[in-house]
């Protein structure tokens, strides 16, 4: 039986899309858009985690939310800005052991939409609201 004692590792997403920090916010913007994601960890060459962007983020940073700016001025500012200049630096996470109840705490306490998942200082996952009503859901599902 699952409870929320139950590792982060047993909810997360490991199939994480990630940037790095010379990228610029257009690829960041076509990864949410495509992949229906709200948060994009920022990795280095050798995958450690170095930040994380996010929807609004990306929206406060590129204007894109003012509508009477026309689509090639938005696609040329998302091309010049790099996701360095953007991105948090200081990003909260957990590792896959940290129990599921430690990490909603940790979400709801600051108003994180997620968690990097670290091994080290390697991403191996990100833990998102969605992962904790995917678990709740599969859980639902089996009483």
């Amino acid at each position: 039986m699952r409870t929320l004692a139950t590792a982060v590792e047993t909810a997360m997403t490991g199939r994480v899309y990630s940037v790095e920090p010379e990228d610029d916010l257009a690829l960041v913007w076509e990864l949410m858009s495509d992949r229906g994601v709200r948060h994009v960890p920022v990795v280095d060459a050798e995958g450690d985690l170095v930040g994380l962007v996010t929807h609004r983020d990306l929206l406060r940073a590129s204007l894109v939310e003012q509508s009477d700016l026309p689509p090639q001025l938005e696609r040329d500012l998302l091309e010049r800005t790099r996701v360095l200049d953007v991105m948090v630096r200081n990003v909260e996470t957990v590792e896959p052991t940290t129990g599921l109840a430690e990490a909603a705490r940790l979400m709801l306490e600051h108003k994180f939409g997620c968690l990097p998942v670290l091994e080290g200082r390697r991403l191996v996952g990100i833990l998102t609201e969605s992962d904790f009503v995917r678990w709740v859901a599969g859980e639902a599902e089996r009483s």
